[in-house]
């Protein structure tokens, strides 16, 4: 069936009837609705940077099982106060609001669904590119870059230490989250994400831009 105009005659040949607007407007409309396109997790890592990090967390898991078979076979006695959980509790507060502020900061800079990593930032290759152009020319944000970094690699090995480290009655015992095995190590885990975070925000902030096809 042909559509005709206000005049009551035909359109002109090759221009589109009312359907096919329709059609036209639908299709527009629902790409307009979903512009962003989803970047695979496992693209967007670094494969050098992962294992840096899981080799400083296996030096650490070597260095606490050490420390496990030279345990002393008596055992400290609990100090009521030093698990701190309150003061845990604050930072566990503190944590999901810096959390909370950087989702958001996220997605107004990718929008929302973007996949682009947050969390695993710290392991992408747009860091390492960062990294590796910032310390090809040195400079002032090079020394900068440097505590930062040292922070981010004490904690990977710290979160390594935990696990076999943490298998030693005494190591826990008066230690924040203690006297128990999966409190230490919760607490020393959200430590642990903190300092990382606020590591990245900083490195975010000193290292220079990728090089061009990094």
């Amino acid at each position: 069936m042909s559509s005709r105009q206000a005049d009551g005659s035909h359109p002109p040949a090759g221009q589109p009837g009312r359907m096919t607007n329709n059609a036209h407007l639908a299709s527009e409309a629902h790409s307009t609705s979903n512009p962003i396109r989803r970047i695979s997790v496992t693209r967007q890592i670094s494969p050098r940077l992962t294992a840096l990090a899981a080799g400083l967390a296996a030096v650490g898991i070597g260095c606490g099982f050490c420390k496990y078979l030279n345990r002393s076979p008596i055992l400290e006695a609990h100090v009521p106060g030093t698990s701190a959980w309150i003061q845990q509790i604050i930072v566990a507060v503190v944590a999901c609001a810096l959390y909370g502020v950087a989702r958001w900061r996220h997605d107004r800079r990718f929008g929302r669904g973007s996949g682009r990593l947050l969390l695993l930032a710290p392991l992408g290759r747009s860091a390492a590119g960062r990294l590796a152009a910032t310390m090809r020319r040195p400079s002032w944000r090079s020394a900068a870059a440097l505590p930062p970094l040292a922070a981010v690699a004490y904690c990977c090995w710290r979160i390594g230490e935990q696990i076999t480290g943490g298998l030693d009655p005494n190591f826990t015992v008066n230690a924040w989250g203690g006297p128990t095995y999966l409190g230490a190590m919760a607490c020393h885990y959200l430590d642990c994400a903190l300092i990382i975070g606020v590591s990245a925000w900083l490195l975010d902030l000193i290292l220079r831009p990728a090089a061009a096809g990094a």
